[in-house]
Protein backbone atom coordinates (compact mmCIF):
# COMPACT_ATOMS: atom_id res chain seq x y z
CA UNK A 1 0.00 0.00 0.00
CA UNK A 2 2.95 2.23 0.50
CA UNK A 3 3.91 1.58 -2.86
CA UNK A 4 0.68 2.03 -4.08
CA UNK A 5 0.52 5.62 -2.35
CA UNK A 6 3.81 6.35 -3.70
CA UNK A 7 2.19 5.76 -7.50
CA UNK A 8 -0.47 7.95 -6.87
CA UNK A 9 1.33 11.19 -5.94
CA UNK A 10 2.59 11.35 -9.43
CA UNK A 11 -0.10 12.21 -10.61
CA UNK A 12 0.10 15.57 -7.87
CA UNK A 13 -1.99 18.24 -10.17
CA UNK A 14 -3.00 16.41 -12.98
CA UNK A 15 -6.13 13.97 -12.18
CA UNK A 16 -8.08 16.61 -10.96
CA UNK A 17 -11.15 16.95 -10.52
CA UNK A 18 -10.54 13.24 -10.19
CA UNK A 19 -8.82 11.54 -7.21
CA UNK A 20 -5.25 10.32 -7.22
CA UNK A 21 -4.89 6.64 -7.32
CA UNK A 22 -2.43 3.95 -7.32
CA UNK A 23 -2.74 0.16 -7.41
CA UNK A 24 -0.58 -2.71 -6.98
CA UNK A 25 -0.93 -6.46 -8.11
CA UNK A 26 0.72 -8.97 -6.14
CA UNK A 27 1.00 -13.21 -6.75
CA UNK A 28 2.78 -15.57 -4.96
CA UNK A 29 4.73 -12.98 -3.18
CA UNK A 30 5.91 -10.93 -5.60
CA UNK A 31 4.72 -7.87 -7.44
CA UNK A 32 3.70 -8.50 -11.06
CA UNK A 33 1.77 -5.26 -12.18
CA UNK A 34 1.45 -1.34 -10.74
CA UNK A 35 0.02 1.99 -12.24
CA UNK A 36 -1.18 4.69 -11.29
CA UNK A 37 -3.83 7.70 -12.58
CA UNK A 38 -1.16 9.69 -14.89
CA UNK A 39 -3.96 12.28 -15.24
CA UNK A 40 -7.84 13.32 -16.16
CA UNK A 41 -9.52 11.44 -18.59
CA UNK A 42 -6.77 8.86 -18.83
CA UNK A 43 -6.86 5.04 -17.81
CA UNK A 44 -7.44 4.81 -14.03
CA UNK A 45 -4.92 2.77 -11.68
CA UNK A 46 -6.30 -0.54 -11.67
CA UNK A 47 -6.30 -0.49 -15.42
CA UNK A 48 -2.86 0.98 -15.53
CA UNK A 49 -1.78 -1.93 -13.38
CA UNK A 50 -3.52 -4.56 -15.40
CA UNK A 51 -1.58 -3.43 -18.48
CA UNK A 52 1.60 -3.61 -16.19
CA UNK A 53 1.18 -7.03 -15.58
CA UNK A 54 3.36 -10.09 -17.52
CA UNK A 55 1.43 -13.01 -16.71
CA UNK A 56 -2.27 -13.67 -15.75
CA UNK A 57 -3.85 -11.73 -12.41
CA UNK A 58 -6.18 -15.00 -11.53
CA UNK A 59 -5.32 -15.57 -8.38
CA UNK A 60 -3.64 -12.24 -7.25
CA UNK A 61 -4.17 -9.87 -4.61
CA UNK A 62 -4.91 -6.09 -5.79
CA UNK A 63 -3.53 -3.25 -3.18
CA UNK A 64 -5.14 -0.13 -4.17
CA UNK A 65 -5.46 3.25 -2.03
CA UNK A 66 -9.06 4.14 -3.50
CA UNK A 67 -12.25 2.25 -3.61
CA UNK A 68 -12.60 1.48 -7.27
CA UNK A 69 -15.22 3.06 -9.34
CA UNK A 70 -18.43 1.47 -10.21
CA UNK A 71 -20.45 3.85 -12.74
CA UNK A 72 -19.32 5.61 -15.68
CA UNK A 73 -17.73 8.40 -15.24
CA UNK A 74 -17.17 11.53 -17.84
CA UNK A 75 -14.36 9.99 -19.55
CA UNK A 76 -13.88 6.46 -18.31
CA UNK A 77 -15.59 3.14 -17.79
CA UNK A 78 -16.32 1.68 -14.35
CA UNK A 79 -12.97 -0.05 -13.04
CA UNK A 80 -14.99 -2.51 -11.26
CA UNK A 81 -16.38 -4.01 -14.76
CA UNK A 82 -12.62 -4.59 -15.57
CA UNK A 83 -11.34 -5.68 -12.26
CA UNK A 84 -14.81 -8.32 -12.20
CA UNK A 85 -13.53 -10.17 -15.71
CA UNK A 86 -10.60 -11.62 -13.79
CA UNK A 87 -10.93 -14.38 -10.93
CA UNK A 88 -8.50 -12.02 -8.19
CA UNK A 89 -8.25 -13.72 -4.83
CA UNK A 90 -8.18 -10.75 -2.66
CA UNK A 91 -8.85 -6.79 -3.11
CA UNK A 92 -6.90 -4.58 -0.30
CA UNK A 93 -8.32 -1.05 -0.58
CA UNK A 94 -6.71 1.94 1.49
CA UNK A 95 -10.15 3.94 1.69
CA UNK A 96 -13.72 4.19 1.02
CA UNK A 97 -14.82 6.63 -2.06
CA UNK A 98 -17.45 8.96 -0.80
CA UNK A 99 -18.86 9.21 -3.68
CA UNK A 100 -22.83 8.46 -2.88
CA UNK A 101 -22.65 6.71 -7.19
CA UNK A 102 -19.73 4.88 -5.26
CA UNK A 103 -19.46 4.59 -1.17
CA UNK A 104 -19.08 0.77 -0.56
CA UNK A 105 -21.00 -0.50 -3.78
CA UNK A 106 -18.07 -1.82 -5.39
CA UNK A 107 -16.77 -3.26 -2.49
CA UNK A 108 -20.07 -5.28 -2.27
CA UNK A 109 -19.79 -6.37 -5.63
CA UNK A 110 -16.40 -7.77 -5.12
CA UNK A 111 -17.83 -9.88 -2.16
CA UNK A 112 -20.51 -11.20 -4.18
CA UNK A 113 -18.07 -12.46 -6.57
CA UNK A 114 -16.05 -14.37 -4.23
CA UNK A 115 -13.41 -12.09 -3.47
CA UNK A 116 -11.72 -11.37 -0.67
CA UNK A 117 -11.76 -7.40 0.17
CA UNK A 118 -9.92 -5.44 3.00
CA UNK A 119 -10.88 -1.99 3.70
CA UNK A 120 -8.87 0.61 5.45
CA UNK A 121 -5.12 -0.28 5.21
CA UNK A 122 -3.02 2.77 5.45
CA UNK A 123 -6.44 4.47 5.56
CA UNK A 124 -5.24 8.10 7.18
CA UNK A 125 -2.51 8.45 4.45
CA UNK A 126 -5.40 7.51 1.52
CA UNK A 127 -7.57 10.01 2.53
CA UNK A 128 -5.07 12.86 3.33
CA UNK A 129 -3.84 12.41 -0.36
CA UNK A 130 -7.42 12.83 -1.56
CA UNK A 131 -8.64 15.65 0.78
CA UNK A 132 -9.59 17.85 -2.25
CA UNK A 133 -11.16 15.46 -3.98
CA UNK A 134 -13.44 13.55 -0.77
CA UNK A 135 -14.11 17.57 -0.09
CA UNK A 136 -15.25 18.46 -3.94
CA UNK A 137 -17.05 15.05 -4.54
CA UNK A 138 -19.32 15.81 -0.97
CA UNK A 139 -20.05 19.23 -1.07
CA UNK A 140 -19.43 20.62 -4.88
CA UNK A 141 -17.32 23.24 -3.31
CA UNK A 142 -13.22 23.44 -3.81
CA UNK A 143 -10.38 22.90 -0.93
CA UNK A 144 -9.17 26.15 -0.32
CA UNK A 145 -5.62 27.06 0.51
CA UNK A 146 -4.37 30.49 1.54
CA UNK A 147 -0.63 30.88 0.56
CA UNK A 148 1.65 34.21 1.76
CA UNK A 149 5.55 34.77 3.20
CA UNK A 150 5.89 36.84 5.68
CA UNK A 151 9.10 37.78 8.11
CA UNK A 152 9.47 36.00 11.65
CA UNK A 153 7.49 38.86 13.00
CA UNK A 154 4.46 38.18 10.57
CA UNK A 155 5.01 41.05 8.14
CA UNK A 156 3.99 40.42 4.78
CA UNK A 157 5.22 44.02 3.16
CA UNK A 158 7.07 47.42 4.77
CA UNK A 159 5.36 50.21 5.88
CA UNK A 160 5.33 51.49 2.22
CA UNK A 161 4.40 48.45 0.81
CA UNK A 162 7.23 47.26 -0.31
CA UNK A 163 7.43 43.41 -0.39
CA UNK A 164 9.93 42.20 -3.08
CA UNK A 165 11.10 39.47 -1.81
CA UNK A 166 10.65 38.88 1.71
CA UNK A 167 11.12 34.70 0.55
CA UNK A 168 14.12 32.78 -0.52
CA UNK A 169 14.54 32.48 -4.27
CA UNK A 170 13.84 28.19 -4.24
CA UNK A 171 10.76 28.77 -1.96
CA UNK A 172 9.75 31.00 -5.20
CA UNK A 173 10.22 28.50 -7.12
CA UNK A 174 8.81 25.67 -4.63
CA UNK A 175 5.71 28.50 -4.81
CA UNK A 176 5.83 27.64 -8.35
CA UNK A 177 5.21 24.67 -8.25
CA UNK A 178 2.41 24.70 -5.91
CA UNK A 179 0.33 26.49 -7.90
CA UNK A 180 0.48 24.43 -10.64
CA UNK A 181 -0.91 21.71 -8.09
CA UNK A 182 -4.15 24.19 -7.93
CA UNK A 183 -6.57 24.22 -10.46
CA UNK A 184 -7.15 28.21 -9.61
CA UNK A 185 -5.29 30.67 -8.18
CA UNK A 186 -6.81 33.68 -6.57
CA UNK A 187 -5.83 36.77 -5.44
CA UNK A 188 -7.96 40.12 -4.30
CA UNK A 189 -7.77 43.44 -7.16
CA UNK A 190 -5.90 44.89 -4.40
CA UNK A 191 -2.83 42.90 -5.37
CA UNK A 192 -3.48 43.32 -9.26
CA UNK A 193 -2.83 47.13 -8.94
CA UNK A 194 -0.30 46.92 -6.68
CA UNK A 195 1.85 44.28 -7.92
CA UNK A 196 0.31 43.37 -11.75
CA UNK A 197 1.25 39.25 -11.55
CA UNK A 198 0.85 37.20 -13.77
CA UNK A 199 -0.33 34.11 -11.58
CA UNK A 200 1.54 31.68 -14.15
CA UNK A 201 3.44 29.12 -13.42
CA UNK A 202 7.48 29.99 -14.72
CA UNK A 203 9.82 29.18 -12.01
CA UNK A 204 8.77 25.53 -12.53
CA UNK A 205 7.54 22.77 -14.83
CA UNK A 206 3.83 22.17 -14.27
CA UNK A 207 0.24 23.36 -15.83
CA UNK A 208 -1.23 27.02 -15.15
CA UNK A 209 -4.06 27.36 -13.29
CA UNK A 210 -7.02 28.98 -13.77
CA UNK A 211 -6.54 32.94 -12.70
CA UNK A 212 -9.31 34.19 -10.37
CA UNK A 213 -9.65 37.83 -9.36
CA UNK A 214 -12.28 39.24 -7.23
CA UNK A 215 -12.68 42.82 -8.15
CA UNK A 216 -16.53 43.79 -6.77
CA UNK A 217 -16.03 47.47 -9.06
CA UNK A 218 -14.14 46.17 -11.95
CA UNK A 219 -10.92 48.13 -10.77
CA UNK A 220 -8.63 45.52 -13.07
CA UNK A 221 -6.71 47.74 -15.82
CA UNK A 222 -7.65 46.40 -19.38
CA UNK A 223 -4.11 46.16 -20.06
CA UNK A 224 -2.81 44.58 -16.63
CA UNK A 225 -0.86 40.52 -16.84
CA UNK A 226 -3.66 38.53 -15.62
CA UNK A 227 -5.92 39.16 -18.33
CA UNK A 228 -3.51 38.61 -21.34
CA UNK A 229 -2.34 35.04 -23.05
CA UNK A 230 -5.93 33.27 -22.34
CA UNK A 231 -4.91 30.69 -24.64
CA UNK A 232 -2.32 29.53 -22.16
CA UNK A 233 -4.13 30.54 -18.63
CA UNK A 234 -7.57 31.54 -18.34
CA UNK A 235 -9.17 33.95 -15.80
CA UNK A 236 -12.02 34.70 -14.17
CA UNK A 237 -12.93 38.17 -13.18
CA UNK A 238 -15.71 38.04 -10.31
CA UNK A 239 -17.16 41.37 -9.64
CA UNK A 240 -20.58 42.31 -8.72
CA UNK A 241 -23.60 44.62 -10.13
CA UNK A 242 -22.02 47.42 -8.91
CA UNK A 243 -19.52 47.08 -11.97
CA UNK A 244 -19.21 49.15 -15.23
CA UNK A 245 -20.94 47.17 -18.01
CA UNK A 246 -19.19 48.37 -20.87
CA UNK A 247 -15.72 47.38 -18.99
CA UNK A 248 -17.55 43.67 -18.61
CA UNK A 249 -17.97 43.55 -22.39
CA UNK A 250 -14.25 44.79 -22.56
CA UNK A 251 -12.87 42.13 -20.69
CA UNK A 252 -15.12 39.68 -22.31
CA UNK A 253 -13.60 40.40 -25.52
CA UNK A 254 -10.41 39.48 -24.09
CA UNK A 255 -11.58 36.34 -23.49
CA UNK A 256 -11.45 36.85 -19.76
CA UNK A 257 -14.73 35.36 -18.36
CA UNK A 258 -16.52 37.29 -16.19
CA UNK A 259 -18.42 36.29 -13.35
CA UNK A 260 -21.61 38.82 -11.73
CA UNK A 261 -21.63 37.73 -8.17
CA UNK A 262 -23.76 39.03 -5.40
CA UNK A 263 -22.49 41.17 -2.85
CA UNK A 264 -21.26 40.38 0.81
CA UNK A 265 -22.28 42.60 3.66
CA UNK A 266 -19.55 44.60 3.00
CA UNK A 267 -20.45 45.17 -0.41
CA UNK A 268 -17.58 42.71 -1.77
CA UNK A 269 -17.68 39.70 -3.73
CA UNK A 270 -19.52 36.98 -2.68
CA UNK A 271 -16.54 34.80 -1.72
CA UNK A 272 -18.73 31.37 -0.83
CA UNK A 273 -21.06 32.33 -3.19
CA UNK A 274 -18.01 32.22 -6.03
CA UNK A 275 -16.39 29.07 -4.31
CA UNK A 276 -19.52 27.41 -5.48
CA UNK A 277 -19.37 28.48 -9.15
CA UNK A 278 -15.82 27.66 -9.42
CA UNK A 279 -16.87 24.08 -7.61
CA UNK A 280 -19.65 23.64 -11.13
CA UNK A 281 -16.65 24.36 -12.98
CA UNK A 282 -14.84 21.34 -12.02
CA UNK A 283 -12.51 23.59 -9.95
CA UNK A 284 -11.85 21.41 -6.80
CA UNK A 285 -8.86 23.19 -5.59
CA UNK A 286 -7.94 26.79 -5.28
CA UNK A 287 -4.91 28.66 -3.96
CA UNK A 288 -5.15 32.05 -2.84
CA UNK A 289 -2.15 34.62 -2.85
CA UNK A 290 -3.56 37.04 -1.20
CA UNK A 291 -3.41 40.10 -0.83
CA UNK A 292 -4.43 40.48 3.36
CA UNK A 293 -8.14 42.08 2.96
CA UNK A 294 -8.60 38.49 0.66
CA UNK A 295 -6.65 36.29 2.99
CA UNK A 296 -8.74 38.11 5.50
CA UNK A 297 -12.05 37.63 4.46
CA UNK A 298 -11.64 33.99 3.73
CA UNK A 299 -10.93 33.31 7.54
CA UNK A 300 -13.17 35.61 8.63
CA UNK A 301 -16.14 33.82 6.58
CA UNK A 302 -14.67 30.08 7.25
CA UNK A 303 -14.00 29.16 4.09
CA UNK A 304 -9.92 28.30 4.59
CA UNK A 305 -9.18 24.90 4.93
CA UNK A 306 -5.80 25.08 4.83
CA UNK A 307 -2.57 27.71 5.38
CA UNK A 308 0.72 27.64 3.70
CA UNK A 309 2.78 30.27 5.31
CA UNK A 310 6.27 31.02 4.05
CA UNK A 311 8.22 32.50 7.22
CA UNK A 312 11.61 34.03 5.97
CA UNK A 313 14.53 34.62 8.50
CA UNK A 314 14.12 38.70 8.46
CA UNK A 315 12.41 40.75 10.84
CA UNK A 316 10.78 44.42 10.09
CA UNK A 317 9.38 45.59 12.79
CA UNK A 318 5.98 47.94 11.71
CA UNK A 319 4.82 46.89 8.55
CA UNK A 320 1.84 45.45 6.79
CA UNK A 321 0.76 42.14 8.26
CA UNK A 322 -1.23 38.86 6.17
CA UNK A 323 -4.30 38.94 8.47
CA UNK A 324 -6.04 41.98 9.36
CA UNK A 325 -8.57 42.67 12.64
CA UNK A 326 -10.40 39.51 13.02
CA UNK A 327 -12.48 40.66 15.67
CA UNK A 328 -11.27 38.31 18.08
CA UNK A 329 -10.62 40.04 21.73
CA UNK A 330 -10.05 36.65 23.58
CA UNK A 331 -7.31 33.96 23.40
CA UNK A 332 -10.21 31.28 23.93
CA UNK A 333 -11.66 32.95 20.74
CA UNK A 334 -8.60 32.55 18.30
CA UNK A 335 -8.73 30.44 15.26
CA UNK A 336 -7.32 26.71 15.65
CA UNK A 337 -4.78 25.35 13.76
CA UNK A 338 -3.49 21.86 13.46
CA UNK A 339 0.29 21.90 12.20
CA UNK A 340 0.48 19.35 9.52
CA UNK A 341 3.99 19.90 8.14
CA UNK A 342 7.10 21.90 8.89
CA UNK A 343 9.87 21.75 6.53
CA UNK A 344 12.53 24.52 5.08
CA UNK A 345 13.27 25.63 1.48
CA UNK A 346 16.56 27.40 1.28
CA UNK A 347 16.72 29.81 4.12
CA UNK A 348 13.11 29.79 5.07
CA UNK A 349 10.68 27.70 7.37
CA UNK A 350 7.15 26.61 5.65
CA UNK A 351 4.31 25.60 7.89
CA UNK A 352 1.26 23.43 6.55
CA UNK A 353 -1.65 23.84 9.09
CA UNK A 354 -5.38 22.50 8.64
CA UNK A 355 -7.64 24.94 9.64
Amino acid sequence: MKLALSLARKGLGKTSPNPMVGAVIVKRGKIIGKGYHHRFGGPHAEIEAIKDCKGSIDGATLYVTLEPCCHTGKKTPPCLDALLKYDLKRVVIGTLDPNPQVSGRSIQKLQEKGVQTQVGVLEEECWKLNETYFKFIQTGMPLVTLKFAQTLDGRIATLTGDSKWISSERSLEWAHKLRSEHDAVMVGVGTVLKDDPQLTVRLNRGRNPVRVVADSRLRTPLGAKILKEQNLAQTIIATTRRADLEKIAAFKALGVDVLVLPEDREGEVNLKELLKRLGQRNISSVLVEGGATTITSFIRQGLADRLVVIIAPKILGKGLEAVDDLGIREISRSLKLSFDKVYRKGEDLIIEAKV
